[in-house]
């Protein structure tokens, strides 16, 4: 056995949920997130993402993949793939963010009801569990991107993608076990964007679970794309687009949190 092999501590084993579609056979892995305190932010060129000022997360649930067209297809049937690059295993672009939070979602959750972990819900991720999830949590290194610094081994993007999107899961994950978060396809959030939400949050203190602005226009989108520069593939890069929009570099991940009180 190499040395290095042995000097290096053994690597916990990531808590997973595997969720089942009744009656289709689809599943997929949900991996349990352990909260913490991080700093959100950081693109000096993007000033939106400025200033670095600290967040702290409650535990939650991430999806190891973007959605895929075979989950999509399982929720919401064949007519509803919109797709521009089919492929059950590809991510399923062209969503609008009202698509899923009016359709998909509440159709997954009746579709799971009983059937995931007790007290909770599938939802798209707040601005600050995407990234958090993208650093690595509490296991994070500090990288650029999510899971390492050379994106050619992490992720797509328009340098390596022959301009289409690929399977999820064909690039390294994170420290999480998270695939695909640099890169591939931009990930919708539930957030609100503001360019000026970073400062006010900075001005108010840690912010505790932060659900975004109350209000805007557009809606928060994270971690790049197979059409966009490696740039915009870091972890702390924000993006945002009108919630009514559909692309086919836009898609999302889901996570499981508590149900609304």
């Amino acid at each position: 056995m190499p040395l290095s092999t042995l000097n290096t501590p053994p690597v916990k084993p990531a808590i997973v949920f595997k969720q089942t579609i009744f009656g289709t056979g689809v599943c997929f892995n949900m991996v349990f997130i352990h909260g913490g305190v991080f700093d959100m932010g950081g693109e000096s060129w993007n000033k939106s993402s400025l200033p670095i000022h600290k967040v702290q997360l409650s535990d939650f649930w991430m999806a190891e993949h973007p959605v895929t067209q075979e989950l999509w297809v399982s929720v919401m049937g064949t007519e509803k793939n919109k797709s521009n690059f089919k492929g059950k295993r590809k991510p399923v672009e062209s969503v609008s963010w009202m698509d899923i939070n009016d359709e998909f979602l509440p159709a997954l959750n009746k579709l799971t009801e009983g059937k995931r972990p007790d007290g909770t819900i599938y939802h798209l991720p707040t601005e600050a569990q995407w990234e958090f999830a993208a650093r690595g949590g509490k296991s994070s290194k500090g990288f650029d991107f999510s899971g390492g610094n050379k994106l050619d081994d992490l992720g797509w993007n328009d340098k390596n993608s022959h301009n289409e999107t690929k399977p999820v899961g064909l690039k390294l994950p994170n420290e999480l076990g998270l695939y695909d978060m640099s890169g591939n396809v931009w990930e919708w959030c539930n957030d609100w964007y503001r360019a000026d939400y970073y400062a006010k949050c900075k001005t108010e203190g840690i912010k505790i679970d932060p659900p975004g602005p109350e209000e805007g226009d557009y809606r928060v989108l994270r971690g790049g794309s197979w059409i966009f520069n490696p740039q915009f593939c870091r972890v702390s890069y924000r993006f945002n687009y009108h919630p009514a929009l559909r692309y086919d570099f836009f898609v999302f991940r889901l996570v499981l949190v508590p149900l609304p009180v």
